[in-house]
């Protein structure tokens, strides 16, 4: 599921997603990074008395730190990375999303090449803390309109594939795959190695249900042929949640693809 407020954590949505019968949330990381250790306890505490539990966190890094270009402090950022898988694992999030665009994209006087190896170091320096917790990093392909760096899930899948650590792999997301008018073919040969979570909406980014497209059952059946069994979030802004929450969650049961959670932060 999704909050209505695209920046907040969308705590207010915890117990109708319960209600509906979701299995688990995806809920900000650097949102919940701006949390003090009372509030985010407070937090902890409210998720570990919910059925569902916080499986996945996305927003990985905040728009100020830095990831690319001349402005990379990398002691700031490993320590920030520390703290926030380390509050990940608290919640019981199997994986983290790494998209981040406005932190990952390059900026002008640094050229794509270096940026891009800017992000090959940080993803191989997380990989460890990774490991040690649990964790699957999920480098999430984003459209170029927000960020210029790692665009379609075959570029994803070749970063992946230069890291080669097994807590390393990648996210498909429909609406970016749309915006980016990726093949679908992409992911047919690459997803079995490489994808380890799902992120779904129009390719309005709405939730599904009230506008059907032709490629929604492309996309279910290009899972289904690769036999991904994981989670799917539906990450979609929203005018009614409870109502749309629902139908997507129909939508979802009804492409016979196990649709697990919801998502609460764009």
């Amino acid at each position: 599921m999704v909050a209505s407020e695209p920046d907040g954590i969308g705590t207010e949505h915890l117990n109708e997603l319960e209600y509906l019968g979701y299995d688990y949330v995806e809920m900000p990381l650097s949102e919940m990074m701006g949390l003090d250790e009372q509030k985010f306890l407070e937090l902890k505490s409210r998720v570990d008395r919910l059925s569902i539990r916080c499986e996945v966190c996305n927003n990985f890094f905040p728009k100020h730190i830095r990831l690319t270009g001349q402005e990379v402090h990398m002691d700031r950022i490993m320590n920030y990375a520390r703290h926030a898988l380390t509050r990940a694992e608290a919640l019981g999030a199997a994986c983290v999303v790494f998209g981040s665009g406005a932190a990952k994209n390059v900026p002008d006087g640094t050229s794509l090449e270096n940026g891009y190896q800017q992000i090959v170091e940080l993803l191989n320096q997380i990989a460890p803390l990774a490991e040690d917790k649990g964790i699957i990093i999920c480098i999430e392909p984003l459209r170029k309109q927000e960020c210029n760096l790692i665009n379609t899930f075959n570029e994803g899948s070749s970063l992946a594939d230069e890291i080669n650590h097994p807590n390393i792999k990648v996210l498909i997301d429909y609406f970016h795959m749309m915006a980016e008018r990726e093949p679908m073919n992409h992911l047919r040969k690459l997803g079995k190695k490489h994808l380890a979570h799902v992120h779904f909406s129009s390719s309005g980014r709405e939730f599904p249900g009230y506008r059907k497209e032709a490629a929604y059952h492309i996309f279910f059946d290009a899972l289904r042929e690769i036999e991904y069994d994981g989670r799917v979030s539906c990450e979609a802004y929203s005018g009614n949640f409870i109502t749309e929450a629902a139908m997507a969650l129909e939508f979802l049961k009804h492409v016979d693809v196990k649709a697990k959670g919801g998502d609460s932060g764009v």
